[in-house]
């Protein structure tokens, strides 16, 4: 086995290959740099990898080692020629320092350029871990000071999850983990961002976790009202409704805000309805809901006044935000991972983060009731990668509580109204659009994202369906 063979045989099987379900048809080397020479030794490879879909670039740290130990096992790549077997290098504490020791050198490698932010002190000789929960990347946590994100999928131009919490740092703001360096290479002739060195968030706790300890909270009190559990989430999310409108105003202060025509509204609905009609062609259960869901996109198009759009996090839920000692930090500006760079980077309205919340905050309470009644199926959350907020960082199942499903249906139904009523009040006090007066718009987004939820769903987890679908069931009643 060469190699590019095995190389093509591991890769289908990491959580981050985004080609699954589709042969590989191609893979070649295109760089190749060695940042530790010797055995143990550090290569960094590019791989252009083509399937029926396409071609797409990845990355790949590959460690090599003559003999492999067991605890590396795990990582195991394959043969790499003259009796040496390669591994995901980034697995292995005895190669990472040097990638946080070129970056406080900011020491160029062969194309590879390690630069780290004005100011920033990096710790080296730290021990490093490779975390598990990531999907579309890789973070390698040194010690307990820096945090460093791998972009499997590399994407020649700037890059959102460096250039905005960097903007948004140089502002002040106490809602970012401040960038400390990062790694980068030049591809197809423009600068790359290969990875992101960030301050580590200790004994933080992500927004996911939080709410899923709530709702369960509330499912074994017996109680319908979700005021009435002992692990109210209610002043969260208002705090958390607030940072979302301080992040809000710092990207429009960051990144500026364009005012569109009216009739930018018509082209917004008309977006929603080709999203509509794409995911009833996945999904027939939406087929009754399809008048009702045309009938609120269409009051957009009938919305005046001018559309005001900015820079917006792109893909905001639960999974996306930390809570701290000190409050709410929002990570992961990189935007929807589906989407082509130009729409990550791109204006929209800030209600639309808005929304993505809102939906967060359903799945949150709606989830854990997953083949309680017969409607869905399977264990955690922990595998999603819908960008509203399913993959986010599993809580497990509860049982149905002292009340039966009935009446843990009903405490699901009032923790989603409690908090997302709790976060919309933050949000408008805090300075942000008052949802209540752009009701008909912030309904339409939250729907159009619940529509996609559907579409997801029915083509990657389809006993899941019946989560958005109750929750669109809900909203049209």
């Amino acid at each position: 086995m060469t190699f590019e063979e095995a190389l093509a045989a591991w890769l289908p099987a990491q959580r981050w290959f985004a080609g699954k379900g589709s042969p590989i048809t191609g893979l070649a080397v295109v760089a190749d740099t060695t940042l530790v020479a010797g055995d143990p030794g550090l290569r960094h490879l590019i791989l252009a990898v083509s399937q029926d879909c396409g071609t797409d670039s990845y990355q790949v740290f590959a460690g090599i080692r003559a003999e492999l130990p067991g605890w590396l096992d795990h990582a195991r790549i394959g043969p790499a020629g003259r009796g040496m077997t390669a591994y995901d290098g980034l697995h292995d504490p005895e190669l990472t320092g040097m990638l946080l020791a070129a970056m406080a050198g900011e020491k160029p490698i062969g194309p590879l350029v390690f630069a780290r932010t004005a100011d920033s002190q990096i710790g080296t000789g730290l021990a490093s871990l490779v975390l598990t929960a990531e999907q579309s990347n890789t973070s390698v946590l040194f010690g307990e000071e820096a945090i460093l994100k791998v972009f499997r999928r590399p994407t020649p131009g700037p890059n959102a999850d460096l250039e905005v919490p960097a903007a948004l740092a140089r502002l002040g703001s106490p809602h970012v983990a401040e960038p400390l360096g990062w790694i980068a290479a030049t591809m197809d002739g423009m600068p790359t961002v290969l990875a992101v060195l960030s301050c580590y968030l200790r004994a933080a706790v992500d927004g996911w976790a939080l709410a899923g300890t709530s709702v369960r909270d509330l499912y074994a009190s017996g109680s319908a009202v979700a005021a009435e559990a002992g692990g109210d989430f209610a002043g969260e999310a208002r705090r958390l409704g607030e940072a979302t409108a301080e992040v809000h105003r710092d990207l429009a202060l960051a990144f500026g805000v364009d005012e569109l025509p009216a009739a930018a509204f018509g082209d917004l609905s008309a977006q929603m309805l080709g999203r509509l009609a794409e995911a009833a062609a996945a999904a027939p259960e939406l087929a009754r809901y399809e008048p009702a869901l045309r009938a609120a996109f269409a009051e957009v198009a009938a919305l005046d006044g001018p559309l005001e759009v900015q820079r917006i996090h792109g893909d905001y839920h639960l999974g996306q935000v930390m809570r701290t000692h000190s409050g709410w930090v929002v990570l992961d500006f990189e935007g929807e991972p589906a989407a082509p760079p130009e729409q990550r980077r791109a204006r929209y309205p800030a209600l639309r983060d808005l929304a993505g919340m809102l939906r967060s905050l359903d799945y949150a309470a709606r989830f854990q009731l997953a083949g309680q009644d017969g409607t869905a199926q399977g264990g955690t959350a922990q595998d999603g990668t819908a960008q509203d907020g399913t993959a986010q960082d599993g809580t497990g199942q509860p049982g149905p509580g002292r009340g039966g499903i009935g009446q843990v249906t009903a405490a699901a139904r009032s923790w989603v109204q409690r908090n997302q009523a709790a976060f919309c009040a933050g949000y408008a006090g805090a300075g942000g659009a008052d949802p209540a007066k752009h009701a008909i718009l912030v309904r339409a987004l939250t729907l159009d994202k619940a529509v996609y939820e559907v579409m997801y769903e029915a083509r990657n987890r389809p006993s899941w369906v019946s989560i958005p679908l109750g929750s669109i069931a809900d909203e049209l009643a």
